[in-house]
């Protein structure tokens, strides 16, 4: 009889335009309600919702800004801080069958009890997330359910058994063959783009990832010492990167380019210290940089799909590969923090194998001339 007094109590409120707030806890937003419209109440489904000690004197404050605070603290990237953010918010704003959709704003107003109730396991919100998501690809279900159960372990909650997760195929990283390589690197010398032989240059000699190239300094360029120092990498680490002749040649005609662009289009405070800059006079973003990808795949002959910044980078890895380097060098100079990454790159394509053996037998062949 009490649920169903509190259930007639909160339909009656509604019916009358008011926001009658049944939880005790400021819970009166009538958008912010559990099933069939009605809104929780531990009194109602006679059910407790406990948090963890550590979050007791955080019970009653905005849940947003203290779950934000947490993320801050365990220093992660912004891609994954985004990833996160991403996949919170659309499990959140999943609504079951007769609940009222709730606003992202109001969400992130409720406290830390409450949002604990909204994501409990056992109310089905989970699973019918779960399904919305289903027809995504393997790896990216699989970082959305790593982004919730982190939010559900915050809250101290229990994970579910997501069942059987999709399992992301295994193949070998996709590299450009040895005339690609070289038809890509003609493309760069003698484009119109002021900055493509320098991103394809550096992408090719160091191994970088497309977000360190963009955020790189002229500060962290040494090229007396043939090096950078790439700032705050994945995991939020710095990492030294090493130059070739090759590079360091490609900076030096790329500066005076880029003194062209900032007389025309001076940098303001957030692009200056960028060490490559757009016509605009802009620091390059992940977009720019493979939309310059698929112009150069044009150009090369390569077809669009099998050009990225992250192919380039296992073609510098398997180079070093194949020239003898080992596999714990590979790793330092890819800035990857588990050596198991890294040997993947020992997996080589049968194509890669041929390529491999008749360069080896044109050395040999060429020295005993």
């Amino acid at each position: 009889m009490g649920l169903q007094r509190s259930l007639a109590s909160g339909r009656k409120s509604m019916q009358n335009g008011q926001k009658k707030d049944l939880t005790g806890n400021g819970w009166s937003d009538p958008t912010l309600r559990g099933h069939m419209g009605t809104p929780f109440s531990e009194e109602a489904i006679g059910v407790p919702f406990g948090l963890p000690s550590r979050l007791t004197r955080l019970a009653d404050l905005p849940w947003h800004g203290c779950y934000e605070m947490q993320l801050a603290s365990e220093k992660k990237s912004e891609h994954t801080l985004r990833s996160y953010r991403t996949a919170t918010k659309q499990f959140l704003l999943t609504v079951l069958p007769g609940e009222l959709e709730p606003s992202w704003d109001a969400l992130q107003n409720i406290s830390v009890k409450e949002i604990s109730r909204w994501v409990d396991p056992n109310n089905g919100r989970i699973d019918l997330w779960v399904q919305s998501i289903s027809n995504l690809a393997s790896a990216t279900i699989n970082a959305r359910l790593a982004s919730v159960s982190h939010l559900l372990n915050w809250l101290g909650h229990r994970v579910p058994d997501w069942g059987a997760r999709p399992q992301k195929a295994r193949s070998l990283p996709k590299t450009l063959t040895y005339r690609e390589m070289e038809r890509l690197k003609e493309a760069a010398a003698t484009s119109e783009n002021p900055f493509a032989n320098l991103v394809i240059t550096l992408f090719l000699d160091t191994g970088m990832r497309v977000s360190e190239l963009c955020a790189l300094d002229r500060a962290s360029v040494d090229v007396d010492d043939f090096s950078a120092t790439v700032r705050e990498g994945k995991g939020g680490k710095d990492r030294l990167v090493l130059f070739t002749e090759s590079t360091i040649n490609a900076i030096d005609a790329y500066n005076q380019i880029r003194t062209m662009i900032v007389e025309r289009h001076p940098p303001n405070d957030d692009h200056r210290d960028a060490l490559i800059l757009n016509r605009r006079g802009r620091r390059l973003t992940p977009r720019a940089v493979q939309k310059l990808m698929d112009s150069m795949a044009d150009s090369a002959d390569i077809p669009r799909s099998k050009l990225s910044p992250h192919t380039l980078r296992h073609n510098f890895a398997t180079g070093l590969l194949e020239r003898g380097v080992d596999l714990v060098s590979i790793q330092r100079l890819l800035g990857h923090s588990n050596i198991a990454t890294t040997r993947v790159y020992l997996e080589i394509s049968d194509q890669s194998l041929r390529e491999i053996y008749h360069r080896a037998q044109m050395a040999r062949d060429s020295q005993d001339e």
